[in-house]
């Protein structure tokens, strides 16, 4: 293969996806937290193209504001002619590449780069065949057009399935609508391509033919079934989105994590979790969680956002939000939730809490039912807990506040002023006691009761 800058890539995003029913663009639905869109692009960066051009149409808007940021062009296909029409629209953007094109689908967005790049080195073999067809062999062929081969992995002809007679449909090798072709050749081809089909379309796989005419031979390479399934409604988002977290789970437990229950185990594109960490049943990680070594994630827990340090131990029924940092051997138990705070190497917030907006020091212990009130209504404030410092149960830190190092709050404090290295605080009502007065208390209700 050429050096790599001589590539570009065409991705076509036009079509809405109307069988999706969404007000959202049909390529910006995630799978795994990432725009299906994103997924395929991450994997033509990988082979540093010289241009990448996505032809948009409806809801043009939408992809461009989503791909805020990505070096990519864009081309606007006015009206839906067909996948050829499309194509075309991109000519203008690519007037000034000699090289490889490789032709990809908004919405078939698991296409590696392996295959990308396998693609293009065919494409690049001294037999110059012109153009390489991206095919594959599905469990169930259903209306695939097919790619009947004749000599080696040269096409002798491509048929749509309601074109094709009895033998060919028996042919299990079907066109995933993939192609790389030259920059030079890809244009002038399309240019001949007519539209004299029932729905007055430009079809793309047509260069196919009009390039045999020509002399050229085009082949075709496959790829796994996997790799080319196309994504056109919320059922098969929901296929793709099941085949992106097995393949999750297993390289998770390849690289030594253990998943008690890896089918309940639901990851994010960027999911990254050290060796020896342990996920117990029905965990979901949100985009931005990493996990450290030895780390232990108990069943029913929900990260995002957050970095788990070298073991820690979240969980069960934890929920950490973004900006949740715990460092080393730190602790949150059930139904803690932390969001842009901090928990110190070997502190713990075992039960009932809520730390936003907060740093709590190495060796901290926060009892049960403290909370941290960072939020008056307007603004957001921060609460600073010493190390080694100590909260009671059922305690209220009213933000902005800070509690020292050594520092013990009493249960049931509402602490609104900062407590002083090594202070012992209690801020609560005084407790009142009126001897025997409970048994008068009940003679008098149960006269009430009985009139």
């Amino acid at each position: 293969m050429n050096d790599s800058s001589s590539i570009a890539a065409i991705i076509l995003a036009a079509g809405i996806g109307s069988r999706m029913k969404s007000r959202t663009h049909k390529v910006l639905h995630p799978i795994a937290g990432k725009p299906m869109i994103d997924h395929l692009l991450d994997s033509v960066d990988a082979l540093a193209p010289a241009k990448s051009v996505v032809v948009v149409g409806k809801w043009r808007e939408q992809i461009e504001q989503a791909l805020t940021g990505r070096p990519v062009d864009f081309a606007v296909q006015e009206e839906q002619l067909g996948t050829g029409h499309a194509v075309q629209q991109a000519a203008p953007g690519l007037a000034d590449h000699d090289g490889p094109v490789l032709l990809l689908f908004g919405d078939v967005p698991m296409v590696s780069p392996a295959t990308m790049r396998r693609m293009v080195e065919r494409l690049e073999q001294d037999d110059d065949p012109g153009i390489v067809v991206l095919a594959f062999e599905p469990e169930d062929t259903k209306a695939y057009g097919r790619v009947i081969l004749g000599e080696g992995d040269r096409v002798a002809r491509m048929v749509e399935h309601k074109d094709a007679n009895e033998q060919e449909r028996a042919c299990r090798l079907c066109n995933s609508g993939m192609m790389a072709v030259q920059c030079r050749d890809l244009f002038q081809w399309l240019g001949k391509v007519g539209n004299d089909n029932a729905a007055g379309e430009y079809y793309l796989p047509d260069i196919v033919m009009i390039a045999k005419e020509e002399g050229r031979s085009p082949v075709a390479i496959t790829a796994g079934e996997a790799e080319v399934t196309g994504i056109n409604s919320r059922a098969e988002l929901a296929a793709a989105e099941a085949q992106y977290q097995e393949l999750a789970r297993a390289d998770a437990m390849a690289a030594g994590v253990t998943l008690r229950a890896p089918e309940t185990v639901f990851f994010s594109h960027d999911t990254e979790l050290g060796p020896d960490v342990v996920v117990e049943p029905h965990v979901v990680f949100g985009p931005g969680v990493k996990v450290g070594e030895g780390a232990r994630i108990r069943a029913f827990s929900h990260l995002e956002g957050a970095i788990v340090g070298k073991d820690c131990e979240v969980g069960p029924y934890a929920r950490l939000r973004p900006g949740a940092v715990m460092e080393q051997g730190a602790k949150v138990g059930n139904f803690v939730e932390m969001k842009k705070s901090t928990l110190g190497a070997g502190a713990k917030a075992n039960h009932l809490t809520y730390l936003g907006d907060a740093t709590i020091g190495a060796g901290a212990n926060v009892g049960a039912g403290t909370i941290t009130c960072n939020y008056d209504g307007f603004n957001k404030s921060t609460t600073h807990i010493g190390e080694g410092a100590f909260i009671g149960s059922n305690t209220s830190l009213v933000a902005p506040v800070t509690i020292g190092k050594g520092a013990i709050v009493g249960a049931g404090s509402v602490i609104t002023s900062d407590v002083s290295v090594d202070a012992i605080a209690v801020a609560r009502g005084d407790q009142k006691e009126l001897p025997g007065k409970a048994a008068s208390f009940r003679d008098r209700a149960r006269a009430r009761k009985g009139k």
